[in-house]
């Protein structure tokens, strides 16, 4: 069954991949946008060629024939959108994060309850390759019971060309859950662990010294539900003559009882040290047939194999959210 779906958000750029696979998708018809800022909304329609037909977001809610609302306004506004679309009937499509605060996730988890709706979330982590062979390497039982986890994922700042909102006071939420989101969502769905416990949290302003109140950099280390302890560096570090290509960028250690894993995500190669043997193995995975499109349509139509469900998104979501608000 095609379904219909309006954009509602261009405030930041990943919301022109789900706009684009959008486009692509035979079973997916883009109604329209909706955007209230100027400067976003002139962009959009000049870089993406995306039609503004809805002058309102309450014209979006009241379009009964509107199935899927996909948000991608600047984060601190996320939550109240989704929360209107889902008591609007609306399936809710975010680009990450979901929303900013616990009690907005409270009201999206009930809605979407009540209303047997769905909520997704561009989690892209889980489509890489280095990802799919590593969920098998730990299913498989090979690298045994998983002890510690590092991760970094450092992004360039970007200051000057990055949304001006991030450094608008309540607009950001907060790089935790901005950025360390990917990878507790990536624990979560590749080892099966969530945290239990915040050891400590800490973001501080460093690399962005012209606007003092943001926040630009984060750790923190936690405890999960098997005893296993995760340390990470989330922070706007990379130089951004760099761009993504630092070794840092989203680089994992995992060591369990049985040896321990290496890689870079986004690099389909994946170097596993098992007790035992003097050799690394080297690992790589399928890219998956699925996006984020294929899949909220899967679980909307009860199909039951789809990589990021409704169930997935809030709770990797709530994990983060209690990451971040254990912050100093």
């Amino acid at each position: 069954m095609k379904m219909n779906i309006v954009f509602a958000g261009f405030r930041h750029g990943h919301i022109f991949d789900l706009w684009n696979k959008a486009k692509k998708n035979p079973d997916i018809k883009i109604l329209g946008a909706w955007e209230e800022n100027d400067a976003a909304r002139e962009a959009a329609a000049k870089s993406n060629g995306v039609d503004f037909n809805y002058s309102t977001y309450q014209a979006v809610l009241e379009d009964k024939s509107v199935d899927i609302i996909a948000i991608g306004d600047y984060f601190g506004k996320r939550g109240s959108l989704a929360i209107k679309a889902l008591r609007a009937g609306k399936h809710v499509m975010v680009d990450k994060p979901l929303c900013t605060s616990i009690e907005e996730l409270d009201e999206i988890e009930k809605l979407s309850k009540e209303k047997n709706l769905c909520v997704s979330c561009m989690y892209s982590m889980r489509y890489v390759e280095s990802t799919i062979a590593v969920k098998g390497i730990i299913e498989s039982g090979k690298l045994g019971k998983i002890h510690s986890i590092f991760f970094s994922g450092q992004h360039p700042l970007n200051y000057g060309s990055r949304p001006a909102w991030y450094y608008e006071e309540g607009k950001h939420g907060g790089v935790i859950n901005d950025i360390g989101i990917h990878g507790i969502d990536f624990i979560e769905y590749t080892m099966g662990l969530r945290p239990v416990k915040v050891l400590a949290a800490r973001e501080w302003n460093a690399f962005a010294t012209a606007e003092p109140h943001f926040k630009d950099s984060a750790q923190f280390m936690i405890e999960l539900d098997n005893g296993a302890g995760v340390i990470a560096d989330v922070s706007y570090a990379a130089p951004t003559s760099f761009s993504y290509s630092l070794p840092t960028y989203w680089a994992f250690n995992i060591w369990g009882s049985g040896g321990m894993l290496k890689f870079v995500s986004g690099v389909n190669d994946v170097e596993a040290y098992f007790e035992g043997s003097k050799e690394a193995v080297h690992f790589g995975g399928d890219k998956p047939d699925s996006d984020y499109i294929t899949d909220i349509l899967a679980e909307i139509n009860g199909e039951g194999n789809s990589i990021i469900t409704t169930s997935a998104v809030l709770q990797s979501a709530r994990d983060t959210l209690l990451i971040q608000k254990g912050v100093t």
